[in-house]
């Protein structure tokens, strides 16, 4: 380049700065807001403020939260709304500033709380039944009679066939050395089952037993538990997001993200669809928690912490832990079970 044009693209370059073009408002605004920690029951009350690096006249400011409208206004400091959404858990609060140099946009994380503390359950132990102890379960379901099992590890993850009041198996499906099974759900009459950090997850038919096809992951990250509702599967990735599957392609179309009145939770091991509501199993906890499919509210715990001690002694307390729920819908029964336990327990859920 000659030095004549250097000269003309550097003089350019100084008339754009000096006349306060539009890249001058990048990254000159961020929000701050009066709720604690970002943090506010969904629906609640906040004041909304724009800081700036540069003071530059606005014309108007839109807020948004998740990309849909909140209000508009041209107040810059200590404008009071509410903030509130279909879904809880974290939300993107977005100001588009509207200036007399041009528009940009600032952002800032909001997260949208449940408005009550999950109520505490206990159980009480119906049953026992016989559970295979070379089974590392990750996904329980039943289908009339017949109970279904993913499990995991590495060369050694099946699909099983069981009978749950002896606890043989019926027929198996051995996965490749390749991969690691995680949760199952059965709709339409197809057995599906993810496997964790493969992106592949499989379709069997639910008659013949037999592996008919596989698909990938789009948005989600992993392969955690599957359920479904008869329309719809939900299928968790290690994330606080439960996503929301189009069960013709098994593609992600919205997600929900479990939320109690204080925080958002995350490590969904094991998802059971139970009389309208997500009863998910946190990895390495001895408890369910039980999800409005809907918000995403997180309204109940059952406390399972006493069960480990009805299994046999030695188990390996970090990774032979509970998971593993499945609701025998025709007998509105509930089980559960874990990695490598030898038993399988029919519980019955009570108020604490």
């Amino acid at each position: 380049m000659t030095l004549h044009k250097s000269l003309i693209l550097f003089t350019i370059t100084l008339l754009m700065a000096s006349c306060g073009g539009e890249k001058n408002l990048d990254s000159n605004y961020t929000i701050t807001t009066t709720a604690n920690n970002n943090s506010l029951v969904n629906g609640g009350a906040i004041a909304i403020s724009l800081k700036a690096k540069q003071n530059f006249a606005i014309d108007s400011i839109v807020y948004s939260l998740d990309g849909q409208k909140v209000a508009s206004t041209d107040q810059a400091s200590n404008f009071k709304t509410n903030l509130k959404s279909p879904t809880l858990g974290h939300k993107q609060l977005q100001a588009t500033i509207y200036t007399e140099e041009g528009s940009t946009t600032a952002q800032q994380q909001i997260t949208l709380l449940h408005n009550k503390a999950p109520k505490v359950y206990g159980y009480r132990i119906v049953n026992k039944f016989p559970h295979q102890t070379d089974a590392y379960t990750q996904g329980l379901e039943f289908v009339g009679d017949t109970l279904y099992e993913s499990n995991g590890e590495y060369n050694k993850s099946t699909l099983r066939k069981l009978d749950y009041q002896t606890g043989e198996v019926l027929e198996e499906i051995a996965l490749g050395s390749q991969y690691f099974a995680e949760g199952l759900t059965v709709l339409n009459n197809k057995i599906y089952q993810l496997t964790w950090k493969e992106n592949t997850g499989f379709i069997y038919d639910l008659n013949s037993f037999e592996k008919t096809g596989s698909f990938a992951y789009g948005k989600s990250q992993q392969g955690w538990g599957l359920c479904n509702d008869g329309t719809t599967i939900y299928k968790s990735d290690g994330t606080s997001k439960i996503w929301l599957l189009d069960p013709e392609n098994l593609t992600e179309q919205s997600y929900i993200e479990p939320t109690d009145n204080k925080r958002v939770y995350k490590k969904f091991n094991e998802l059971e669809y139970v009389q309208g509501k997500i009863y998910a199993n946190t990895y390495q906890l001895p408890s369910i928690a039980i999800i409005d499919p809907k918000t995403g509210a997180l309204e109940g715990i059952i406390d399972l912490k006493s069960l480990p001690a009805q299994v046999q002694s030695g188990l390996d307390k970090q990774n032979e832990v509970l998971n593993g729920i499945a609701f025998k819908t025709n007998e509105n029964r509930l089980f559960v079970t874990g990695k490598h336990w030898n038993t399988l327990f029919e519980i019955e859920v009570v108020e604490k």
